[in-house]
């Protein structure tokens, strides 16, 4: 899978196991009436992270599925600008799934892949103005003019509907030990060797030029569609005012909003049963 600026992007296709338990079993439907889930996972994940599995593992029973290792982690090219780029890896990847025939493609995103969630769900729409229609008019891409950030060009590259877990509402937020730590493995030298070597993480050195919009500046441009915020009381990066500031930014209607009791932080802390509910949540909303 190639980005629009032409990064190699690791990617799994899995489809769903529903109907397929034996004799018996309901015949398999066509892709085209079968949601498709976009798992983007958090900062250090891939594709073949033992958390990123399991979510696939309970999402595929449900919709077909589709995992990716953000640029600079796993076996993708590139190096990890922390939320930034890695839009138009999430980018290549639903539209991936539209070319595999699914009509319904919802993104689900974890901790950094949450905040990369919303930011799609704003920057790709498949309203008149969004950067497919750009494409499909032989344009190039340019800078949208809603959010003020430059769009890629991958034709039916929007979600039908977002789920963000554990994302943090705003950018540089250093209010707990966690994030201080991880701001010094993005910052520092010998933090970015750490994340190199012990993370398998190959972090950029460059800052961000411009800097991205931020989560609670995008949250409102997804609407029309369905957007859904999870997030732990017990997180030990994001304290509750992040989500609240995300529901709230999303306006009356605008967001459905679960505060899950005991839950940590992100992918690694998504139970069965708490995955299994994202995954109905996902696959029972209408496209927007």
């Amino acid at each position: 899978m190639l980005t629009d600026d032409g990064v190699p992007v690791e990617a799994v296709y899995e489809p769903c196991t529903a109907g397929s338990a034996g004799p018996g079993s309901i015949p398999p439907r066509a892709p085209a009436d079968v949601p498709a889930i976009v798992v983007a996972h958090g900062f250090t994940g891939s594709a073949d992270r033992p958390a990123v599995r399991r979510a696939a593992r309970v999402f595929s029973q449900r919709a077909a599925v589709i995992t990716f290792s953000f640029r600079g982690h796993g076996r993708s090219g590139g190096r990890s600008t922390v939320g930034d780029r890695e839009v138009l890896d999430l980018a290549a990847a639903v539209a991936w799934a539209r070319t595999l025939g699914h009509a319904r493609v919802v993104t689900v995103g974890f901790s950094m892949g949450g905040s990369v969630a919303l930011r799609h769900g704003a920057l790709y729409t498949d309203r008149e103005e969004g950067p497919e229609a750009r494409e499909a008019a032989g344009r190039a891409p340019v800078r949208d003019r809603r959010t003020g950030e430059r769009s890629g060009a991958h034709f039916g590259a929007h979600a039908d509907a977002v789920v963000s877990v554990s994302s943090p509402a705003r950018w540089y937020y250093r209010g707990t030990a966690p994030m201080r730590r991880l701001h010094w493995v993005v910052t520092r030298p010998s933090g970015r060797l750490v994340g190199r070597y012990g993370f398998r993480t190959r972090i950029a050195t460059d800052d961000w030029n411009p800097v991205p919009l931020p989560p609670v500046a995008a949250v409102p441009l997804i609407a029309p569609a369905p957007l859904l915020l999870v997030h732990g009381d017990r997180d030990p990066y994001f304290p509750l005012d992040h989500p609240r500031m995300l529901a709230g930014a999303a306006g009356e209607g605008g967001a459905e909003l679960w505060l899950e009791r005991g839950m940590g932080h992100a992918e690694n802390a998504a139970d069965d049963a708490l995955l299994g509910r994202i995954a109905d949540w996902a696959t029972a909303v209408p496209p927007a």
